[in-house]
């Protein structure tokens, strides 16, 4: 058994845009933060079998969606639940939270603060409305955001904000399970 997990009564964790609820690393994190309840989940697009992602409003609602099946499954309460995932499932899970869906936390893997390439396009509207802990765990070589870019741009976010580097790290940090693990386990624990 685990020792006392604090804050979080379970976790949500979403997939990047190019991948689905089994990518490594999301398998890796069910794993590692074992026996708390974790729900690896899939964006309709996903479900439906299609490749491009939907529009963030209904990825956002299908994490609401979720959260209300964890919730029931487990009988944890929402503002118990840490939200999350890699890159684009991290980003709806944030954009979800901004908006007002209860969280104990964020969790936020390989954010993509902006294209590659593209600093000028930064996805950053919605993070002034953050007051939950937020985890950001990040490459920092990663062409979506260097680490000076985004700890600039998550000053904004009121509450408590964490970061990590993968040194080496590109978008999809390969390799780093073990570390992510390791990092994402012991923030939880401190919830």
């Amino acid at each position: 058994m685990r020792p006392d997990l604090g804050g979080a009564g379970a976790v949500l964790l979403a997939p990047g845009a190019g991948s689905d609820r089994n990518h490594p690393t999301l398998v890796a994190l069910d794993e590692a933060l074992a026996p708390l309840p974790v729900a690896r989940v899939d964006f309709p697009y996903r479900k439906e079998g299609r490749k491009a992602p939907d529009r963030a409003p209904k990825l956002i609602a299908s994490l609401v969606q979720d959260v209300k099946d964890l919730c029931r499954t487990t009988g944890v309460a929402p503002d118990a639940v840490v939200l999350g995932g890699r890159s684009m499932g991290g980003r709806m899970c944030s954009m979800a939270v901004a908006e007002g869906l209860p969280a104990a936390g964020l969790i936020l893997l390989s954010y993509p603060l902006h294209p590659p390439g593209r600093p000028d396009k930064l996805r950053v509207e919605h993070l002034p409305h953050l007051s939950v802990p937020c985890l950001f765990v990040t490459g920092d070589r990663d062409p979506f955001g260097s680490p000076s870019e985004l700890e600039a741009a998550t000053a904004v976010i009121p509450g408590p904000v964490t970061h990590h580097w993968i040194t080496g790290g590109r978008h999809d940090v390969k390799g780093a399970d073990e570390e992510i693990c390791s990092v994402v386990r012991a923030w939880v624990d401190g919830l």
